[in-house]
């Protein structure tokens, strides 16, 4: 049984993982990996959370791909187990990278695509917005290609970053 605290956290980090682009059963799951001392298994985690083993074990899935989760084994046991990633930094990074790989570079591409077939003159306004989006993406690709050179640049980022707030 979980403390009010963690089903608390547990379900606004649900909540927040939307914005990070993961369904709610996901970051449920994330979240209640932070918490746990020892790797957890899947019917551990499907009875813990009240979601069925199949979402479960897709959610496992998932979360490994992006690397916020790492799957290890117990001696003597057939059953495999779930820690998070033990750090933080090394975690957001992965999803970062994840992210801008499989979401913003498909999307930029598309419009510089689109851009070199689309029609001048007959679209003016629309060529106008497409360029300045192109422009405005241009250079969020290169800071965040900078970002994520590597886990110690992106983290040098961070830190000047963090003395502006």
């Amino acid at each position: 049984m979980l403390s009010e605290e963690y089903s608390r956290f547990i379900e606004s980090w649900g909540s927040l993982g939307v914005f990070w682009g993961i369904n709610r059963s996901m970051a449920r799951i994330h979240a209640f990996l932070m918490l746990s001392e020892q790797p957890v298994d899947l019917d551990t985690i499907s009875d813990t959370l009240n979601i069925s083993r199949g979402n479960a074990s897709m959610s496992l899935k998932e979360l490994r791909s992006w690397g916020a989760i790492q799957r290890v084994h117990a001696s003597g046991d057939r059953r495999d187990f779930y820690i998070v990633e033990q750090d933080a930094w090394r975690m957001l990074f992965k999803i970062a990278k994840g992210r801008k790989e499989r979401e913003f570079n498909p999307a930029l591409y598309a419009l510089r695509d689109l851009m070199s077939e689309a029609d001048t003159e007959q679209q003016a306004q629309v060529n106008a917005r497409l360029t300045q989006m192109e422009e405005i993406l241009s250079t969020v690709h290169a800071v965040m290609n900078k970002a994520l050179e590597s886990e110690k640049s992106s983290k040098r980022m961070f830190d000047i970053l963090k003395n502006f707030v």
